[in-house]
Protein backbone atom coordinates (compact mmCIF):
# COMPACT_ATOMS: atom_id res chain seq x y z
CA UNK A 1 0.00 0.00 0.00
CA UNK A 2 1.04 3.63 -0.46
CA UNK A 3 2.14 5.71 2.52
CA UNK A 4 3.92 8.96 3.38
CA UNK A 5 7.10 7.88 5.16
CA UNK A 6 9.49 9.95 7.26
CA UNK A 7 12.97 8.77 6.27
CA UNK A 8 15.17 11.24 8.13
CA UNK A 9 15.47 14.96 8.88
CA UNK A 10 13.68 16.97 6.17
CA UNK A 11 13.15 13.85 4.08
CA UNK A 12 9.78 12.28 3.36
CA UNK A 13 8.71 10.06 0.49
CA UNK A 14 5.63 8.38 -0.90
CA UNK A 15 6.38 4.69 -1.17
CA UNK A 16 4.97 1.20 -0.99
CA UNK A 17 4.99 -0.24 2.52
CA UNK A 18 3.78 -3.48 4.04
CA UNK A 19 0.05 -3.85 4.72
CA UNK A 20 -0.74 -3.61 8.46
CA UNK A 21 -0.90 -6.95 10.22
CA UNK A 22 -4.18 -7.20 12.12
CA UNK A 23 -3.95 -7.90 15.85
CA UNK A 24 -6.35 -8.51 18.72
CA UNK A 25 -7.94 -5.39 20.17
CA UNK A 26 -7.15 -3.28 17.11
CA UNK A 27 -9.24 -2.47 14.05
CA UNK A 28 -8.19 -1.88 10.45
CA UNK A 29 -9.24 1.47 9.00
CA UNK A 30 -9.23 2.30 5.28
CA UNK A 31 -7.99 5.89 5.45
CA UNK A 32 -9.89 8.71 3.80
CA UNK A 33 -8.09 11.87 5.02
CA UNK A 34 -5.06 12.63 7.18
CA UNK A 35 -3.87 16.03 8.42
CA UNK A 36 -0.43 17.51 9.04
CA UNK A 37 0.04 18.54 12.67
CA UNK A 38 2.73 20.64 14.30
CA UNK A 39 4.22 17.47 15.75
CA UNK A 40 4.50 16.04 12.22
CA UNK A 41 6.59 19.06 11.26
CA UNK A 42 8.75 18.53 14.37
CA UNK A 43 9.29 14.97 13.17
CA UNK A 44 10.04 16.25 9.67
CA UNK A 45 12.77 18.53 11.06
CA UNK A 46 14.26 15.60 12.99
CA UNK A 47 13.61 17.25 16.35
CA UNK A 48 10.99 14.95 17.84
CA UNK A 49 12.44 13.11 20.86
CA UNK A 50 10.69 9.80 20.14
CA UNK A 51 9.89 9.47 16.43
CA UNK A 52 12.31 7.24 14.55
CA UNK A 53 12.70 6.72 10.80
CA UNK A 54 11.34 4.98 8.85
CA UNK A 55 7.89 5.96 10.10
CA UNK A 56 4.47 6.34 8.48
CA UNK A 57 3.30 9.72 9.74
CA UNK A 58 -0.15 10.93 10.78
CA UNK A 59 -2.16 10.87 13.99
CA UNK A 60 -5.07 13.00 12.69
CA UNK A 61 -7.08 10.82 10.32
CA UNK A 62 -10.47 9.54 9.29
CA UNK A 63 -11.54 6.50 7.35
CA UNK A 64 -13.90 3.55 7.13
CA UNK A 65 -13.76 0.43 9.26
CA UNK A 66 -12.34 -2.42 7.19
CA UNK A 67 -12.29 -5.27 9.73
CA UNK A 68 -14.45 -6.60 12.54
CA UNK A 69 -15.21 -4.15 15.36
CA UNK A 70 -17.07 -4.94 18.62
CA UNK A 71 -19.88 -2.41 18.00
CA UNK A 72 -19.42 -0.64 14.65
CA UNK A 73 -20.15 -2.24 11.28
CA UNK A 74 -17.66 -2.31 8.44
CA UNK A 75 -17.83 0.80 6.29
CA UNK A 76 -18.58 3.14 9.22
CA UNK A 77 -16.86 6.50 8.85
CA UNK A 78 -14.68 6.90 11.93
CA UNK A 79 -11.91 8.94 13.47
CA UNK A 80 -9.50 7.82 16.16
CA UNK A 81 -8.30 9.05 19.54
CA UNK A 82 -4.57 8.53 18.85
CA UNK A 83 -3.12 8.59 22.39
CA UNK A 84 -1.90 5.30 23.83
CA UNK A 85 -1.80 5.61 27.63
CA UNK A 86 -0.75 2.90 30.06
CA UNK A 87 -3.82 3.38 32.27
CA UNK A 88 -1.82 2.33 35.33
CA UNK A 89 0.51 5.16 36.32
CA UNK A 90 -0.43 7.75 38.94
CA UNK A 91 -1.12 10.34 36.23
CA UNK A 92 -3.54 8.03 34.38
CA UNK A 93 -5.29 6.99 37.59
CA UNK A 94 -5.84 10.65 38.46
CA UNK A 95 -7.56 11.30 35.12
CA UNK A 96 -4.62 12.72 33.19
CA UNK A 97 -4.11 9.98 30.61
CA UNK A 98 -3.36 12.65 27.99
CA UNK A 99 -0.13 13.26 29.92
CA UNK A 100 0.59 9.62 30.81
CA UNK A 101 4.19 9.13 31.94
CA UNK A 102 4.75 6.62 29.10
CA UNK A 103 2.35 8.17 26.56
CA UNK A 104 2.69 7.00 22.97
CA UNK A 105 0.87 8.11 19.82
CA UNK A 106 -0.17 6.46 16.60
CA UNK A 107 1.87 8.21 13.90
CA UNK A 108 4.73 9.03 16.25
CA UNK A 109 5.67 5.89 18.16
CA UNK A 110 4.17 3.50 15.60
CA UNK A 111 2.95 3.82 12.03
CA UNK A 112 0.11 6.28 11.50
CA UNK A 113 -2.66 7.36 9.20
CA UNK A 114 -0.86 8.91 6.21
CA UNK A 115 -1.37 5.65 4.38
CA UNK A 116 -4.09 3.77 2.56
CA UNK A 117 -4.72 1.68 5.71
CA UNK A 118 -3.91 2.05 9.39
CA UNK A 119 -4.47 0.07 12.58
CA UNK A 120 -6.15 1.77 15.55
CA UNK A 121 -7.17 0.45 18.98
CA UNK A 122 -10.79 -0.71 18.82
CA UNK A 123 -11.73 1.27 21.93
CA UNK A 124 -10.20 4.45 20.47
CA UNK A 125 -12.28 4.48 17.29
CA UNK A 126 -15.27 6.84 17.22
CA UNK A 127 -18.00 7.00 14.62
CA UNK A 128 -18.15 10.38 12.91
CA UNK A 129 -21.34 12.31 13.74
CA UNK A 130 -24.08 12.15 11.14
CA UNK A 131 -23.53 14.64 8.32
CA UNK A 132 -19.84 15.21 9.11
CA UNK A 133 -17.60 14.94 6.04
CA UNK A 134 -14.54 12.64 5.97
CA UNK A 135 -12.14 15.58 5.93
CA UNK A 136 -13.84 17.21 8.92
CA UNK A 137 -13.81 13.86 10.75
CA UNK A 138 -10.01 13.87 10.33
CA UNK A 139 -9.93 17.26 12.10
CA UNK A 140 -11.74 16.10 15.25
CA UNK A 141 -8.50 15.51 17.17
CA UNK A 142 -7.32 19.13 16.68
CA UNK A 143 -10.79 20.29 17.75
CA UNK A 144 -10.29 18.13 20.84
CA UNK A 145 -7.09 20.05 21.54
CA UNK A 146 -9.06 23.30 21.36
CA UNK A 147 -11.65 21.89 23.76
CA UNK A 148 -8.91 20.86 26.18
CA UNK A 149 -7.26 24.28 25.89
CA UNK A 150 -10.55 25.95 26.79
CA UNK A 151 -11.52 23.60 29.64
CA UNK A 152 -8.12 22.98 31.23
CA UNK A 153 -6.99 26.52 30.46
CA UNK A 154 -9.62 27.90 32.79
CA UNK A 155 -11.82 29.95 30.46
CA UNK A 156 -14.97 31.18 32.18
CA UNK A 157 -18.08 32.50 30.40
CA UNK A 158 -17.87 36.28 30.26
CA UNK A 159 -14.07 36.41 30.05
CA UNK A 160 -12.58 38.81 27.57
CA UNK A 161 -10.33 36.63 25.43
CA UNK A 162 -7.37 37.25 23.13
CA UNK A 163 -6.14 34.46 20.84
CA UNK A 164 -2.67 34.88 19.34
CA UNK A 165 -2.26 32.96 16.10
CA UNK A 166 -4.90 32.32 13.43
CA UNK A 167 -3.64 29.00 12.17
CA UNK A 168 -5.70 25.83 12.38
CA UNK A 169 -5.36 25.46 16.16
CA UNK A 170 -5.79 29.17 16.92
CA UNK A 171 -8.95 29.44 14.84
CA UNK A 172 -10.25 26.13 16.23
CA UNK A 173 -9.74 27.50 19.75
CA UNK A 174 -11.60 30.67 18.78
CA UNK A 175 -14.50 28.73 17.22
CA UNK A 176 -14.74 26.44 20.25
CA UNK A 177 -14.71 29.40 22.64
CA UNK A 178 -17.49 30.99 20.63
CA UNK A 179 -19.47 27.75 20.83
CA UNK A 180 -19.23 28.09 24.61
CA UNK A 181 -20.36 31.69 24.76
CA UNK A 182 -17.20 33.74 24.32
CA UNK A 183 -18.59 36.81 22.58
CA UNK A 184 -15.84 39.25 23.55
CA UNK A 185 -12.99 37.64 21.63
CA UNK A 186 -10.03 39.08 19.70
CA UNK A 187 -7.68 37.29 17.30
CA UNK A 188 -4.18 38.65 16.75
CA UNK A 189 -2.28 37.48 13.67
CA UNK A 190 0.39 38.73 11.23
CA UNK A 191 -0.67 36.80 8.11
CA UNK A 192 -3.13 38.95 6.07
CA UNK A 193 -4.91 35.95 4.51
CA UNK A 194 -5.49 34.38 7.91
CA UNK A 195 -6.69 37.68 9.32
CA UNK A 196 -9.17 37.99 6.48
CA UNK A 197 -10.48 34.47 7.06
CA UNK A 198 -10.94 35.21 10.77
CA UNK A 199 -12.70 38.46 9.91
CA UNK A 200 -14.98 36.68 7.42
CA UNK A 201 -15.97 34.29 10.23
CA UNK A 202 -17.10 37.23 12.34
CA UNK A 203 -14.15 37.54 14.70
CA UNK A 204 -12.68 40.82 15.93
CA UNK A 205 -9.18 40.81 14.43
CA UNK A 206 -5.98 42.66 15.30
CA UNK A 207 -2.97 42.79 12.98
CA UNK A 208 0.26 41.97 14.79
CA UNK A 209 2.48 45.01 15.11
CA UNK A 210 3.57 47.86 17.37
CA UNK A 211 0.02 48.99 18.10
CA UNK A 212 -1.45 45.52 18.81
CA UNK A 213 -1.30 46.02 22.58
CA UNK A 214 -2.97 49.42 22.28
CA UNK A 215 -5.80 47.79 20.36
CA UNK A 216 -6.19 45.09 23.00
CA UNK A 217 -6.30 47.75 25.74
CA UNK A 218 -8.83 49.84 23.83
CA UNK A 219 -11.12 46.80 23.63
CA UNK A 220 -10.72 45.90 27.33
CA UNK A 221 -11.09 49.26 29.07
CA UNK A 222 -7.32 49.50 29.47
CA UNK A 223 -7.07 46.31 31.56
CA UNK A 224 -5.89 43.64 29.13
CA UNK A 225 -7.61 40.34 28.34
CA UNK A 226 -8.89 38.10 31.12
CA UNK A 227 -7.64 35.02 29.29
CA UNK A 228 -4.98 34.91 26.57
CA UNK A 229 -4.37 31.85 24.39
CA UNK A 230 -0.94 31.53 22.74
CA UNK A 231 -1.54 29.45 19.62
CA UNK A 232 1.35 30.98 17.67
CA UNK A 233 4.48 29.60 19.32
CA UNK A 234 6.76 32.50 18.45
CA UNK A 235 9.10 34.62 20.57
CA UNK A 236 7.45 37.83 19.33
CA UNK A 237 4.19 36.65 20.91
CA UNK A 238 5.82 35.69 24.22
CA UNK A 239 7.27 39.21 24.33
CA UNK A 240 3.78 40.80 24.45
CA UNK A 241 1.80 38.20 26.44
CA UNK A 242 2.74 39.62 29.89
CA UNK A 243 1.23 42.97 28.88
CA UNK A 244 -1.70 41.59 26.86
CA UNK A 245 -3.17 39.80 29.90
CA UNK A 246 -4.78 41.72 32.75
CA UNK A 247 -3.46 41.70 36.30
CA UNK A 248 -4.45 38.34 37.86
CA UNK A 249 -5.43 37.04 34.42
CA UNK A 250 -4.50 33.76 32.71
CA UNK A 251 -2.11 32.93 29.87
CA UNK A 252 -2.74 29.55 28.23
CA UNK A 253 0.17 28.12 26.24
CA UNK A 254 -1.33 25.94 23.51
CA UNK A 255 1.39 26.15 20.85
CA UNK A 256 4.47 23.98 20.79
CA UNK A 257 7.72 25.92 20.51
CA UNK A 258 10.41 24.85 18.05
CA UNK A 259 12.95 26.78 20.12
CA UNK A 260 12.70 27.49 23.89
CA UNK A 261 11.38 31.04 24.34
CA UNK A 262 12.26 33.68 26.94
CA UNK A 263 9.67 35.51 29.06
CA UNK A 264 9.91 38.56 31.32
CA UNK A 265 9.18 36.92 34.68
CA UNK A 266 9.48 40.24 36.46
CA UNK A 267 6.27 41.33 34.74
CA UNK A 268 4.71 38.06 35.81
CA UNK A 269 5.54 38.80 39.41
CA UNK A 270 4.26 42.37 39.23
CA UNK A 271 1.00 41.42 37.48
CA UNK A 272 0.43 38.05 39.21
CA UNK A 273 -0.94 36.37 36.11
CA UNK A 274 -1.17 32.58 35.85
CA UNK A 275 0.54 30.63 33.08
CA UNK A 276 -1.29 27.41 32.23
CA UNK A 277 0.24 24.89 29.83
CA UNK A 278 -1.97 22.39 28.00
CA UNK A 279 -1.09 19.20 26.17
CA UNK A 280 -3.15 16.97 23.88
CA UNK A 281 -6.73 16.24 24.93
CA UNK A 282 -8.55 13.81 27.18
CA UNK A 283 -11.09 11.29 25.93
CA UNK A 284 -13.84 13.51 27.30
CA UNK A 285 -12.44 16.46 25.35
CA UNK A 286 -12.34 14.27 22.24
CA UNK A 287 -15.93 13.17 22.69
CA UNK A 288 -17.01 16.80 23.13
CA UNK A 289 -15.12 17.62 19.93
CA UNK A 290 -17.04 14.90 18.10
CA UNK A 291 -20.32 16.54 19.09
CA UNK A 292 -19.10 20.05 18.20
CA UNK A 293 -18.26 19.08 14.60
CA UNK A 294 -21.94 18.74 13.83
CA UNK A 295 -22.88 22.07 15.42
CA UNK A 296 -20.69 24.61 13.60
CA UNK A 297 -19.77 24.80 9.94
CA UNK A 298 -16.86 27.09 10.76
CA UNK A 299 -14.42 24.28 11.54
CA UNK A 300 -14.59 22.97 7.98
CA UNK A 301 -13.64 26.41 6.62
CA UNK A 302 -10.15 25.84 8.05
CA UNK A 303 -9.54 22.77 5.88
CA UNK A 304 -8.55 24.71 2.80
CA UNK A 305 -5.59 22.72 1.48
CA UNK A 306 -6.42 19.10 0.62
CA UNK A 307 -3.95 17.27 -1.62
CA UNK A 308 -3.56 13.73 -2.96
CA UNK A 309 -0.99 11.56 -1.25
CA UNK A 310 1.33 11.83 -4.26
CA UNK A 311 1.83 15.54 -3.47
CA UNK A 312 3.24 14.89 0.01
CA UNK A 313 6.30 17.13 -0.37
CA UNK A 314 4.14 20.00 -1.60
CA UNK A 315 1.84 19.52 1.38
CA UNK A 316 4.66 19.67 3.92
CA UNK A 317 6.11 22.72 2.21
CA UNK A 318 2.70 24.43 2.45
CA UNK A 319 2.50 23.58 6.16
CA UNK A 320 6.04 24.73 6.94
CA UNK A 321 5.82 27.93 4.89
CA UNK A 322 2.13 28.86 5.20
CA UNK A 323 0.71 31.54 2.98
CA UNK A 324 -2.90 30.77 2.20
CA UNK A 325 -2.99 27.26 3.69
CA UNK A 326 -4.61 27.00 7.12
CA UNK A 327 -4.83 23.23 7.50
CA UNK A 328 -3.06 20.88 5.11
CA UNK A 329 -4.58 17.45 4.59
CA UNK A 330 -3.98 14.48 2.33
CA UNK A 331 -6.83 12.61 0.67
CA UNK A 332 -6.17 8.90 0.33
CA UNK A 333 -9.32 8.00 -1.59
Amino acid sequence: MKAIVFEGPEKISVKEVAFPQEKEGWVLVEVSHAGICGSDMTIFWGKHPRARAPLVLGHEFSGRIASDHPTLPRGTLVTSYPYLACGKCQVCESGGSNTCTTLKLVGIDLDGGMAEYVLAPSDSVYAAPKGVSPKLAAFIEPIGISVHAMRHGGYRPGDRVAVFGAGAIGLAVAITLRQYGAGDLMICESNPQRLELARSMGFDVIASGPDALDQIYSRTDGRGADCVFDCAGHQSVIDVLPDAVRINGRIVIVAGYKNPPQMNFQKGMMREFVIQFVRNCTRQDFEIACSLTGKSGDYEKLLNCVLPIERAEEGFDAAIHPKEAIKVMFCME
